[in-house]
């Protein structure tokens, strides 16, 4: 069979949308000859499939796997267009599929993770329920003590890591971390490009206008501080007992905190807006 050479697999690639693995193969089997590997694709309905990876997939599942021994996990985000699709079964499997690999085999980049089996499974779904299925992401963390929480919809998964402690507690820092967001463990880990940029909102506020300069840096000295207490894990009241902070909570069992991963659906994806009733009479149109 003819060589194929990379620039072949990613102009194939650029026009199906498909995996790398499976235009390297059909442009194998097809001697080099990019047409006759689309035509190929398209008999065995392949360009089904890459037809619809171009359209937003926004909606989906997160999942958590922990290791064994309880000192490491994973958090995988797989998206589909709809959510009515994300609570399909076969959907599900796919998505428990992903992150069953991704536990197994400690990949950390998704791309890596889905070639082979992972791909040929995901273009038979996507054949399946007729939408873009696109595996997106893996986060992963390690620790003395790693623990996990998954939302009752599987829209927020999240990954916690203790020195000591035991894995019921970092369950339950992990449940407080999907309900409340925060942005950092400690205050200190708050990058500096958001405290500034922070400041430069305090400063605009009406209230700051006209006063004298030790005056305005007194009160941004305060709610800067304040900012930071409201979004470092440590400094937040717990969820279930508002009387304790996390870190106290955490110091306490005689542990300590030492990060988290937070992953919710479709977070950071633009999502297209479809006007239903106009693309209905463009289809009529046409």
């Amino acid at each position: 069979m003819a060589a194929v050479s990379a620039t072949q697999v990613k102009e194939l690639r650029d026009r199906t949308g498909l995996g790398m693995m499976e235009c390297k193969r059909a442009l194998t089997e097809a001697g080099g000859d990019i047409e006759k590997a689309i035509e190929e694709m398209r008999k065995s309905g392949q360009a089904k499939a890459a037809k619809k990876a171009g359209r937003t997939a926004a909606e989906g599942v997160v999942l958590v796997r922990l290791a064994e021994d309880g000192t490491s996990g994973v958090l995988v985000e797989v998206n589909s267009e709809t959510d009515f699709a994300a609570r399909d079964e076969n959907f599900l499997g796919f998505a428990g599929l992903v992150a069953d690999a991704a536990i197994s085999s400690g990949e950390t980049d998704m791309a890596t993770l889905v070639g082979g089996d992972i791909e040929t499974a995901r273009l038979a779904l996507v054949q399946k329920i007729g939408e873009n299925i696109s595996p997106r992401r893996i986060g992963t963390l390690a620790g003395g003590v790693v623990g996990g929480y998954l939302h009752g919809n599987k829209r927020i998964a999240v990954l916690v890591a203790l020195n000591g402690g035991d894995q019921e507690l970092a369950k339950d820092v992990a449940m407080h971390v999907a309900a409340v967001n925060p942005r950092v463990v400690n205050t200190d880990d708050m990058p500096s490009e958001v405290v500034e940029k922070e400041k430069e909102i305090i400063k605009a506020q009406p209230d700051m206008a006209g006063k004298p300069a030790e005056i305005v840096e007194k009160m941004m000295f305060g709610r800067i501080k304040k900012f930071l207490a409201e979004n470092s894990l440590v400094e937040q009241p717990f969820v279930k007992n508002p009387e304790v902070t996390v870190g106290k909570l955490v110091k306490d069992a005689g542990a300590e905190l030492l990060g988290f991963v937070r992953y919710e659906v479709g977070d950071g994806i633009e999502k297209e807006e479809v006007d239903f009733a106009a693309e209905v009479a463009a289809q009529l149109k046409g």
